[in-house]
């Protein structure tokens, strides 16, 4: 079966999850992938001679948010440009490749070919937990203007596919038929990584602007953290900073005796698989995020901070051995349980 296959490129977790599911999927069909950007150069090189380059859509960030002003002047500036690309990429697929079905990661080229030719169109992704399951946390005033945004967009963006695979670390209740909820899918070095409880805390930041991270972290002086996602590599009293190395990171998160990150699904989906506790910031203005780090509370595995503070973290490190015990009893079996339905819904919406 030929299946083309679509994934953003705002977000490394997109391609790194993607990444196993084509090298599952082309053991058993011909698979073609669409995707742009950083993702594009990701994926080309894993699956050379498969992947078009199409042109995708950016969040732009502020001070450690997400920009709405920036975003839609990113979008009126790219948008008729970038248009026109996907309409001549979206001529090529047809003519070189002619898919049998679509598999979408939350991304709108794939999704947009599969409805104007009639194909079988499944989607997988973590996000669309916000539409189609019912969220089990109470969303404050403050949060719910996001809500609204980020629901209507995700109902939207892979609307009326045939099935939806949710991805998720925690148990939600669907509440929409064609939909279940599958275990997150690990990239191959971690499901081999060896977990045990080191002294440092593991720090992910994505947001260079934010200069309070490291003087708050030397307010818990006894703790080494050890910092990604500024790409460089420099000592501040107890804050280590380090480029990133697929290797380096690995290792240090299996050695963390926890974890702060942003919302990010990825990360927070490898860290409780490898019984982290974690401390989650979500990126204000992603709802998204807000979600993955509601549950992790909501599930015992770590602390939701509305804010990146010294006290917050002084407050995780408190009842991190509550956390540790809960996050312990986790338990996934690789990906064989997500990998199995996958492969039950194809056959499912292509009989």
């Amino acid at each position: 079966m030929k299946i083309l296959y679509g994934l953003p490129s705002e977000g490394m977790g997109h391609a790194t999850r993607s990444n196993v599911i084509i090298a599952h999927l082309l053991k058993s069909h011909d698979v073609r992938v669409a995707t742009s950007d950083r993702a594009f150069s990701f994926m080309q090189e894993r699956f050379p001679g498969r992947v078009y380059e199409i042109k995708g859509f950016h969040l732009a960030y502020k001070d450690g948010r997400v920009s709405k002003s920036s975003t839609a002047s990113l979008l009126l500036k790219n948008g008729p440009k970038d248009l026109l690309a996907n309409i001549h990429k979206y001529r090529l697929v047809h003519k070189e490749f002619q898919p049998d079905l679509v598999i979408s990661d939350f991304d709108s080229f794939t999704f947009f070919y599969a409805k104007f030719n009639k194909l079988p169109l499944i989607s997988v992704d973590n996000i669309q937990a916000m539409n189609r399951c019912k969220l089990d946390f109470p969303i404050p005033t403050s949060e719910r203007n996001s809500y609204e945004i980020a629901k209507n967009i995700v109902k939207a963006k892979v609307a009326n596919a045939d099935y939806y695979l949710i991805t998720s670390f925690f148990e939600a209740q669907t509440r929409k038929k064609n939909t279940s909820l599958v275990p997150p899918i690990l990239r191959e070095k971690i499901l081999d990584a060896t977990g045990r409880a080191g002294e440092h805390l593991l720090v992910y930041q994505t947001s260079s602007s934010q200069n309070s991270l490291i003087p708050a972290l030397n307010k818990v002086p006894k703790i080494p953290f050890i910092v990604y996602g500024f790409n460089k590599s420099e000592s501040h009293d107890n804050v280590t900073l380090k480029k990133f190395s697929e290797d380096g990171f690995i290792g240090d998160l299996a050695s963390a005796k926890g974890v702060i990150s942003n919302g990010g699904f990825s990360l927070l989906s490898e860290a409780v698989y490898l019984k982290k506790p974690v401390c989650s910031v979500p990126i204000k203005g992603q709802f998204e995020q807000y979600v993955n780090a509601a549950y992790i509370e909501q599930c015992g595995y770590g602390r939701h901070l509305p804010d990146f503070t010294a006290d917050g973290i002084k407050a995780f490190l408190f009842d991190i051995a509550a956390f540790q015990d809960t996050v312990s009893h986790y338990q996934q079996d690789g990906n064989k349980e997500t990998f199995k339905k996958l492969d039950e819904v194809i056959a499912r919406v292509t009989k």
